[in-house]
């Protein structure tokens, strides 16, 4: 089992949004914070990206910048331009309408924009080891797949939509998630800057060995040394690495995702809390349940009923 793929499967809710946008100058907009994870993408021209935090940050053709929470930015010609607010939109991150054309001057930026909705009830520790802002500034060379997933994204948004245009979008849209995240934890390997935490057990042969065990039978009744052995390692060295590396004890780890798995089963499909139950390895319900509004703060039938239920999987 791909472990970033089965968490970002987990996280989605809903469907993503995306649109493309031209700006022209002068302007200086501010976003508010909202509740997905959202993008912007250069295409062409130039623009700034105002931080919720530091210093502005450069961007240009290819520059790709993720805000895995949402967080409050902005976006500005110039630093000397005053700021407006906007309003959050169906995408979540910009304002769809773009600036006013003009005949006389070409754009200043235009953008491919867009969000994913994710479940904020629950969220992975692989997505909250990530930093407010990712800027992946475009290289020669590098993260060839990312660059043509954009040029896609740019060609199925550039125009009337075609036969078949709905599914390209949002195969696309995953595809760009998932090498962003991509790039960002190759990144953070190469540079020597995950010692610990999900950069770091992603590239770590052992600890990634016992989390696509996990992962992939998420219902087993795995114990710490049955892990171990998926990792080739002695039950004591392994505990010690995994716990290093993810920030918590291998069994712990395994609760947390059944729940999780559970929650998404719940949000995604009719299946009875008795049959989810024994999915995720519990054959008795009373003690899923138990599990799970420990985790949840509410029993599963209430929590699949605020949430919203769906017979067709995610």
């Amino acid at each position: 089992m791909d472990v970033l793929s089965d968490v970002v499967s987990a996280a989605r809710t809903g469907r993503p949004h995306s649109g493309r946008v031209t700006r022209y100058a002068p302007f200086a907009r501010r976003f508010p914070a909202v509740p997905s994870a959202g993008f912007h993408i250069v295409l062409q021209g130039t623009c700034l990206l105002l931080p919720p935090q530091g210093e502005p940050i450069a961007l240009g053709p290819g520059d790709v910048v993720f805000l895995p929470r949402g967080s409050a930015h902005g976006l500005a010609d110039d630093l000397s331009t005053p700021v407006s607010e906007s309003p959050a939109t169906l995408t979540g991150t910009h304002d769809s309408r773009g600036d006013e054309t003009s005949a006389d001057r070409p754009p200043t930026v235009v953008m491919l924009c867009g969000a994913y909705l994710l479940d904020g009830s629950g969220s992975h520790p692989l997505l909250n080891d990530l930093p407010e802002v990712i800027h992946l500034p475009a290289r020669v060379g590098r993260r060839r797949e990312l660059g043509t997933a954009v040029e896609l994204l740019g060609v199925e948004l550039d125009g009337d939509a075609r036969p078949g245009s709905d599914t390209v979008l949002l195969t696309l849209l995953d595809l760009l998630l998932l090498y962003i995240l991509r790039a960002w934890f190759e990144e953070q390997r190469v540079s020597g800057h995950s010692a610990t935490g999900w950069a770091a057990a992603l590239h770590d042969p052992a600890v990634a060995a016992a989390l696509r065990a996990i992962h992939g039978e998420p219902g087993r009744q795995w114990t710490v040394e049955e892990l171990g052995a998926q990792a080739c390692l002695s039950r004591a060295a392994f505990a010690r690495r995994f716990t290093h590396l993810i920030g918590q004890p291998p069994l712990t780890y395994l609760t947390w995702w059944r729940m999780t798995t559970a929650a998404r089963l719940l949000r995604t499909s009719d299946a009875p809390v008795g049959t989810i139950a024994r999915q995720v390895g519990y054959s008795s319900q009373y003690t899923f349940t138990h599990a799970f509004k420990r985790q949840y703060g509410s029993p599963p039938g209430s929590y699949r009923h605020h949430a919203g239920s769906s017979t067709t999987p995610a």
